[in-house]
């Protein structure tokens, strides 16, 4: 299954034409598409879809969210590290 999965925008950068960003998942940070949320910088909170941001969210509603997927045990597989090389 993919979830969308909040997460909060820790630094933005242009890499090769596209805005990415460095996105942080309670302990784990990836590197997210950042062109379908324009006005979302650093401290944003985003929902990321298959390495995708797709809309900017509230960050207690993020909080919340990400809490409930954690104690479902619905992140595991979602947030798994990448392989090395990938990012």
């Amino acid at each position: 299954m993919c979830l969308a999965i909040p997460g909060r925008i820790i630094a933005v950068e242009d890499h090769d034409g596209a805005r990415m960003g460095h996105v942080q998942f309670g302990g784990i940070v990836k590197q997210v598409c950042l062109d379908l949320v324009p006005q979302a910088g650093p401290d944003d909170y985003v929902l990321v879809h298959v390495g995708f941001a797709i809309s900017k969210v509230d960050r207690e509603e993020a909080e919340k969210t990400y809490a409930l997927l954690e104690s479902m045990g619905a992140l595991a597989g979602e947030l798994s590290p990448e392989p090395p090389g990938s990012e």
